[in-house]
């Protein structure tokens, strides 16, 4: 029971932040976001039992159909909703806490190639726009809220809102 409740639980979701969805049959066979986020949990059971070849295989498909690319190993909680998914990329040491929404083009990348920790970490309540981009091992505090086309590579506080300008570096 708990896998449909989940699958509900997205449906429910995108239908509360987008309000072009109608209902749950159109979310479930039209929305890009929604197919990325649930073909990633196959792909990090996949990853987390040491199967990382057919894990990486079915992710890239999911990238090819949805335009999304979510490394297998990335770690993403409950609720988290992508909008208008195209050109979102998320590495894979990359952690998203529970209630995040993402508009397109958001990337959480790694600044180099060093090793460890390299991507971001998205605490629960953030709201990233389009096209920003949250680079290296940084985290976005809780409840924070990123304008469209911010570049981040430091820290942000609980609560931060950038969204008084058209882009920032941080």
């Amino acid at each position: 029971m708990r896998f449909f409740s989940r699958i509900f639980e997205d449906l429910d979701n995108a239908i509360s932040h987008d309000p072009a969805a109608r209902n749950r049959v159109e979310v479930a066979l039209t929305y890009p976001g929604v197919h990325a986020i649930w073909g990633h949990r196959i792909s990090h059971f996949l990853w987390s039992h040491n199967l990382k070849l057919i894990a990486r295989i079915h992710s890239n498909l999911l990238r090819s159909t949805t335009g999304i690319e979510i490394h297998p190993a990335a770690k993403i909680g409950r609720r988290f909703f992508i909008d208008h998914g195209m050109g979102v990329v998320i590495g894979a040491t990359a952690i998203i806490g529970d209630d995040v929404m993402f508009y397109h083009d958001v990337t959480l990348g790694a600044r180099g190639i060093e090793d460890g920790k390299r991507h971001p970490t998205i605490a629960n309540n953030v709201i990233i726009g389009a096209g920003a981009r949250v680079l290296g091992n940084v985290t976005v505090g809780e409840g924070s809220r990123i304008s469209a086309n911010a570049v981040i590579t430091t820290s942000l506080a609980p609560k931060t809102l950038l969204d008084k300008a058209d882009f920032f570096v941080i």
